[in-house]
C-alpha cells in the first residue's frame, strides 16, 4: 500500500467497482473492504436490475419510481436514472453479464409496484452475477489496488476538502492514505439492526464520519423494511426471499390460509400489512406459498432460495414457508448532488451509502443496482473531468511525507487512541447513527 493515490474507493460493491472501471487507467486508485470481496450486499441482491425497455416506458417507470417513493424523490435524479439505464445495461453485457433471456431476447420480470415487466435478472442471484462480472473487471486493471479486511476509520479533513482516509489494516496497522478524490461507496446501515438482510460488518461508517465532520446528511430516517426474510429463531443475518417470487405469482396467507394483502403493492405497504396481519393473529411470522406459481419452475426460477429453503426444511414445491419483514436497504444517507458530490471537496458518495433522492421514502424494487451504477460512473467521470485542476491533498502529501502519524493525527484531528479500540469507536458510531435517525424522524414527522 502507498502513501498517495489519485482516488480512494471505500468499497467493492457495484458502486465501488464500476466507479473504479470509469476512472482512467492512468489514475492509482485505492479500494478498500472492510471484508471479503464476496462481502457486500450488492452480492446479495436476488431480484433484478430495473431498465428502460423502449422510448414507451420511461413514463410508467417515473410514475412507478415516485410513486413507491411517495413523491419525495428529486425528480432530476429519477430522470437521470431511467434515461442511463439503457446504457449501463448495455455495458454490463459487454463485461459478461448473463441475463436471462427467451429466443435471444432479454427476458424481463416485474416486481411490487412496477406497473410492467421491465426488470432484467440472472436466475434469483442478479446481484451475485453482475459484481462478480465487474470484480473480474477490476482485477484486470493494472492501476487499480484493492485490500480487504480493512477498515475505514475517518476522513483526512483539510482546509480545502478531503485529503485522503485514516485506515486499519488487516493486521491491525494504522495508517493515513491521501487521495486527490474519496469515492465512499461503503453501503447501508443493516449492521446497526438486529434483524437485517445486511452483512453485519456494514454499519454506516460514512454516517458517522459525515456526523463526526458537519458534512450533509439526508433523510437518514427513511429505512426500508423488507416484507419477505425467511424466518428464523436465530438472531442472525435474515434471508432474503426475493420480490420477484411474488411478481411471479406466489401468495402471502395467515395463520387461516387467508390472503390478506396485494402481493405487489410497494414494500412499506406489505411491510406494514404483514405486522399488523402477525399482531392480529398472535404470531411471529406470516406464511408465503409458491404454489400459486403455474406458468414455471420454481426450482429452475429460484434456484438458491429453493435450495436455503429445503436446507431450513421447507420445499416450496409443497410448503409454505414463514416469513417476517427487516430492515433491508438505507434510503437516506450523504446527500450528493447528481455528479455524487457530497458537501465536501473532494469527497463523494454512491450506491447506498449516499442519498441522491431517486428513492424518496421508499425504494422501488430492483432500482437499487441500476441506481448504484448510475451514481457511481457519474462520480468518477466528474474526477475525470476535473482531474488538471489543482488539488489539495497532492500539495498536502508533499507537506506531510516523512512525518509520523503522530503529526498528522494533530493537525487533522484525528484520535488516535479511539480509532486503536476498535469495539468501542464501532459502538459510539452506532449509538451517533441511532440518535441521528431518531432526530430526523421527529423533525420529519
Amino acid at each position: 500500500m502507498k502513501e498517495k493515490y489519485d482516488v480512494v474507493i471505500v468499497g467493492t460493491g457495484v458502486a465501488g467497482c464500476f466507479a473504479a472501471l470509469h476512472l482512467s487507467e492512468n489514475m492509482d486508485v485505492l479500494m478498500i473492504t472492510k471484508g471479503d470481496l464476496e462481502e457486500s450486499d450488492s452480492f446479495l441482491a436476488q431480484g433484478g436490475i430495473c431498465v428502460q425497455k423502449d422510448d414507451d416506458d420511461y413514463d410508467s417507470f417515473y410514475e412507478d419510481t415516485m410513486r413507491a417513493g411517495h413523491y419525495e424523490n428529486r425528480p432530476e435524479s429519477v430522470d437521470f436514472m431511467i434515461s442511463s439505464s439503457r446504457s449501463v445495461i448495455e455495458e454490463l453485457i459487454r463485461y459478461g453479464v448473463e441475463f436471462e433471456r427467451e429466443k435471444q431476447q432479454l427476458r424481463y420480470t416485474r416486481e411490487g409496484a412496477h406497473s410492467t415487466n421491465r426488470i432484467l435478472f440472472h436466475e434469483d442471484i442478479t446481484g451475485e452475477e453482475i459484481t462478480s462480472k465487474l470484480l473480474n473487471q477490476v482485477k484486470q486493471r493494472k492501476n487499480i489496488q484493492i485490500l480487504t479486511h480493512t477498515t475505514m476509520l475517518d476522513i483526512l479533513c483539510g482546509e480545502k476538502g478531503c485529503d485522503g482516509i485514516l485506515l486499519k489494516t488487516a493486521d491491525d496497522q494504522i495508517k493515513a492514505v491521501f487521495a486527490d478524490d474519496v469515492i465512499w461507496a461503503c453501503g447501508g446501515i443493516g449492521g446497526i439492526y438486529d434483524n437485517s438482510t445486511n452483512f453485519p460488518h456494514l454499519t454506516g461508517d460514512a454516517v458517522a464520519i459525515s456526523i463526526r465532520h458537519g458534512i450533509r446528511l439526508k433523510n437518514i430516517s427513511y429505512v426500508q423494511i423488507h416484507p419477505t426474510t425467511l424466518f428464523s429463531k436465530d438472531k442472525d443475518r435474515r434471508f432474503l426471499i426475493s420480490e420477484s417470487v411474488r411478481g411471479e405469482g406466489a401468495h402471502l396467507y395467515n395463520k387461516d390460509g387467508e390472503r390478506f394483502v396485494d402481493e405487489l403493492l410497494p414494500r412499506d405497504v406489505v411491510s406494514n400489512a404483514i405486522f399488523k396481519q402477525m399482531e392480529k393473529d398472535g404470531m411471529d411470522h406470516v406464511w408465503l406459498s409458491f404454489l400459486p406459481i403455474k406458468d414455471l419452475d420454481v426450482r429452475t426460477r429460484f434456484p438458491h432460495i429453493y435450495q436455503r429453503c429445503l436446507e431450513e426444511g421447507y420445499d416450496i414445491t409443497k410448503d409454505w414457508i414463514p416469513v417476517v419483514p427487516a430492515q433491508h436497504y438505507f434510503m437516506g444517507g450523504v446527500d450528493v448532488d447528481l455528479c455524487s458530490r457530497t458537501s465536501m471537496n473532494h469527497l463523494y458518495a454512491a450506491g447506498e451509502t449516499c442519498c441522491n433522492g431517486v428513492h424518496g421514502a421508499n425504494r422501488l424494487a430492483s432500482n437499487s443496482l441500476l441506481e448504484s451504477l448510475v451514481f457511481a460512473e457519474s462520480a468518477a467521470k466528474d474526477i475525470v473531468a476535473k482531474r488538471l485542476a489543482n488539488n489539495a491533498a497532492s500539495q498536502r502529501f508533499q507537506e506531510y511525507l516523512g512525518e509520523d502519524l503522530a503529526v498528522l493525527a494533530k493537525d487533522y484531528g484525528l484520535d488516535l487512541a479511539a480509532f486503536r479500540d476498535m469495539e468501542r469507536y464501532m459502538d459510539e458510531n452506532k449509538r451517533k447513527i441511532r440518535d441521528a435517525i431518531v432526530k430526523d424522524k421527529k423533525e420529519t414527522a
